[in-house]
C-alpha cells in the first residue's frame, strides 16, 4: 500500500489550478513535482499540507482519508523558498523551534535539535544568529528545523530558489543525502529540470494544472512522452515526422531508421534528436538511413567540456548538438558531417 495516495483532485480560483489528479508516494521515497511557474504543483503541495481545501476528490494518507483533517494532526513538515528563519534567534534556537511546539522535555529537545545538528553539519555554528551566516548555511538551517520533528512526510516548495546555481547545485547533494540518510518521504516542488534530476526517485510532470507524465528521471529523460514534456526538459531538435510503413520516420531531412519506433505505419509523430547522439563524421557521404546528415555550422559554442554546435539543414532547420572534446574540435564555419546514433533518437507520439 502506497504511503500517500491522491484521488481524482480538484481545486480552482479564478480558474482551475488542479485538474483531475491521481498520484501516489510510496515509503522512503522523494517525489519531484516539476513544471513551469503557475502549472498548480504548489497549489498541489498546499492540498496535501491541508493549507487549502480541495473542490473535488481524496488525499489518504496510510489508508486514512487526510482529506479535511487539520494542518497541525497531519504531521508534515514544510520547507519554503524564503527559509522563514527568525533573526533574532540563534542557529540551535532556531531548529529547536518546532520542537518546542510538542510535548517534548528540555532534553529531549536538545538531543534532537543536536542530532540535527550534526546531520546538517552546522554544529560548528549552533551559537551563531542567523544573520551572521551564509545563504546555503540558513538553507540547510531550515532544512534541519524541518527534520527535527520527525514529520510523516516532508513537504519542499521551491527550496533552491533564491540561492546561485554552484550553490544549488551542492545542496542538492546534501539533502539528497540526508533524506535518504534518514528514509525520509518527500515532496520536492521545483521549475527546474535538473534540481528534479537531481533529488527525485519519481517525477510528476505537470501543465495546466494536470500530471502529463510520471517516471524515474532516467525514464523522463530517455522517453518524454509528449512534445510539451520534451521542450520543457530542454530538447530543440523536434522534427514532425510520419512513420513508413517499413518503419522509418519519414521528415523533412529525408526517412531516420531506428530500432524500435514502437508506432503503426501512417501515423503522425515528433521525432527527438538528443543533443548529444552527434559525433562527427568528416570524409563520409551523407546517407540518412544510416543517420549520416550534412549542414553547415551556424554557431560554435566551448562549453568546457564539449562544444555546442548549431548546424542549419535542409527544410530551413537548425539542429544543435553538443560534441564532446574527444574528437577533432568542429568547424567554425562551412560544411559539417555529422553521424546520428539511432540508439539516442526518440519517437514521440
Amino acid at each position: 500500500m502506497a504511503l500517500l495516495e491522491i484521488n481524482n483532485l480538484e481545486k480552482s480560483f479564478d480558474r482551475p489550478a488542479v485538474r483531475d489528479i491521481s498520484l501516489t508516494l510510496e515509503k522512503g521515497r522523494i517525489l519531484c513535482l516539476l513544471g513551469p511557474s503557475g502549472c498548480g504543483k504548489t497549489t498541489l503541495l498546499r492540498l496535501i499540507a491541508g493549507l487549502e481545501a480541495p473542490d473535488r476528490g481524496n488525499i489518504l494518507f496510510e489508508g486514512r482519508d487526510v482529506t479535511r483533517k487539520p494542518v497541525h494532526l497531519r504531521q508534515f513538515g514544510m520547507m519554503f523558498q524564503e527559509f522563514a528563519l527568525f533573526p533574532h534567534k540563534n542557529v540551535f534556537d532556531n531548529v529547536a523551534f518546532g520542537l518546542q511546539m510538542l510535548d517534548l522535555d528540555a532534553a529531549q529537545i536538545e538531543k534532537r535539535t543536536t542530532a540535527m545538528l550534526d546531520l546538517t553539519g552546522l554544529a560548528d555554528l549552533s551559537q551563531r544568529s542567523v544573520s551572521e551566516i551564509s545563504g546555503g548555511e540558513r538553507q540547510r538551517v531550515a532544512l534541519a528545523r524541518s527534520l527535527a520533528p520527525e514529520p510523516r512526510l516532508l513537504m519542499l516548495d521551491e527550496p533552491l530558489g533564491s540561492l546561485d546555481r554552484a550553490l544549488r547545485e551542492r545542496l542538492l547533494v546534501e539533502i539528497r543525502t540526508i533524506l535518504k540518510e534518514l528514509m525520509m518521504t518527500a515532496i520536492f516542488v521545483t521549475h527546474d529540470q535538473s534540481e528534479a534530476f537531481s533529488v527525485g526517485d519519481d517525477i510528476v510532470v505537470m501543465n495546466q494544472g494536470r500530471v502529463v507524465q510520471t517516471d524515474t528521471p532516467e525514464a523522463l529523460y530517455m522517453h518524454p512522452r509528449s512534445v510539451f514534456v520534451a521542450r520543457f526538459l530542454g530538447f530543440k531538435n523536434l522534427l514532425p515526422g510520419t512513420v513508413t510503413k517499413a518503419g522509418g520516420i519519414e521528415t523533412a531531412l529525408g526517412t531516420f531508421y531506428i530500432a524500435k519506433a514502437g508506432v503503426p505505419g501512417g501515423k503522425q509523430v515528433t521525432l527527438l534528436l538528443r543533443p548529444e547522439s552527434a559525433r562527427l563524421a568528416e570524409g563520409r557521404e551523407p546517407d540518412i538511413r544510416s543517420g549520416i546528415i550534412a549542414g553547415r555550422v551556424a554557431g560554435r559554442l566551448f562549453v568546457g567540456q564539449g562544444f555546442r554546435v548549431r548546424v542549419a539543414v535542409e527544410g530551413n532547420l537548425e539542429l544543435t548538438f553538443d560534441l564532446p572534446n574527444l574528437q577533432p574540435p568542429p568547424p567554425l564555419e562551412g560544411e559539417i558531417v555529422l553521424q546520428i546514433s539511432a540508439e539516442m533518437m526518440t519517437v514521440i507520439p
